[in-house]
Formats: structure tokens, C-alpha cells, sequence
């Protein structure tokens, strides 16, 4: 993992609101620089981390039962940061796989998507790099990545559309075929109301 440089942070949010004309001595901005780079430390803790690693540190043997067996986890929540302005994006992610000789712990599922997204990115690289990062990982026969996010870029400057998101998919392997990519999509488009049983 890279190292957060926070006393740079720190700096550089003082000369960007020097810059902007704000008074670096009122007391609302005094902890400002502070508070951003501990949230720069969340927000970026992905970069240099191996995605594939993550997965890797989760997988068991898969029974022959557990083996071409459509796997889906739902709803994981994410945060980002667009690379284009640094402004945060939301959404969740949906994660469809068919194990090979292993199956991933579904905890390892959201840290996935979590590592991946602590970086300067976009929404359709992210999907991308959780789809790479769980087929080096764990070499399903299929994935299946469907992200449904909101973008700050989006929502609060310039076009300012606060009820638009954007979806992208990214698959690999059995789940590129249009029959096995529409079963997937209808499993997790299916109503749920995200408690078990």
C-alpha cells in the first residue's frame, strides 16, 4: 500500500482555499485541512493495494456440487472518487460469478469492490478492475460486474442532474454470452429486500 502523505494534503488544501479567497484563520475552515486528509486517507487507502490478493486471501477449495454454480451478491455498497474533478461517486455494485476449482468467502466480495474504489477512478475502469482483480483471483468461469452509481460531477456541477446514475457492466469468460448475461442480470434485478430468510 502507497503511503497517504497527509501533511501534503494538509498543505495543498490551505493553497487551494487561499486560492479560491477563502480566510485560512475563520474558525469553520481552521481544522479544514486536517479533516481532508483524513478523509483523503479513506478515500484513496487502494492505491497500491493488490486487488487480486484480496480475493486470493479468501478462496477455499469448491465442492464438485459448488462447482458452474451461479454466484451473486447484491447491493454492496461503494464510495469513489472520479479521477476527472476529485469529486466523490456512489452506487452499488453487483457481483455474479461461476466458481472453478474455488469459491470466494462473500465477505471477501464487498473488501473487493472497497479496494478497488479507494482510488482516482472511473466507473467503467472500476468494473473492469473488480472483474480482472476476482478472475486473477479466484479463475471463475464467468463474471459479472453491474455498477449503478451517482457522480458529484454529475449531480452538483455543471449539468447538475441530482436523479441521474450511470450503469456499466463489465463480464469475462461464460458470463459474456448473452443467455448466461440476461440470467444473471434477471437474478439481480429480482425484488429482495435484502434480509435473509
Amino acid at each position: 500500500m502507497t503511503p497517504i502523505d497527509q501533511p501534503r494534503i494538509e498543505a495543498a488544501v490551505r493553497e487551494l482555499l487561499a486560492a479560491v479567497g477563502e480566510d485560512l484563520a475563520r474558525p469553520g475552515l481552521e481544522a479544514t485541512p486536517r479533516r481532508v486528509a483524513e478523509s483523503y486517507a479513506e478515500f484513496f487507502s487502494g492505491v497500491g493495494v493488490d486487488a487480486a490478493q484480496v480475493v486470493r486471501d479468501s478462496v477455499v477449495p469448491a465442492e464438485a456440487d459448488q462447482s458452474g454454480e451461479l454466484v451473486i451478491v447484491r447491493d454492496i455498497r461503494f464510495r469513489s472518487m472520479c479521477e476527472h474533478h476529485l469529486l466523490p461517486f456512489v452506487g452499488v455494485a453487483h457481483i455474479a460469478y461461476v466458481p472453478g476449482r474455488e469459491i470466494v468467502g462473500l465477505g471477501a466480495l464487498p473488501r473487493l469492490v472497497d479496494t478497488v474504489a479507494s482510488r482516482a477512478q472511473l466507473q467503467e475502469r472500476l468494473g473492469e478492475e473488480i472483474a480482472q482483480a476476482l478472475s486473477d483471483g479466484a479463475e471463475p468461469t464467468g463474471v459479472l460486474v453491474v455498477l449503478d452509481a451517482a457522480h458529484g460531477c454529475v449531480t452538483t456541477r455543471g449539468p447538475r442532474q441530482s436523479d441521474s446514475s450511470t450503469v456499466t457492466l463489465a463480464s469475462r469468460g461464460s458470463l459474456t454470452g448473452p443467455a448466461a448475461r440476461e440470467e444473471a442480470m434477471a437474478l439481480i434485478g429480482a425484488p429482495h429486500d435484502g434480509r435473509s430468510a
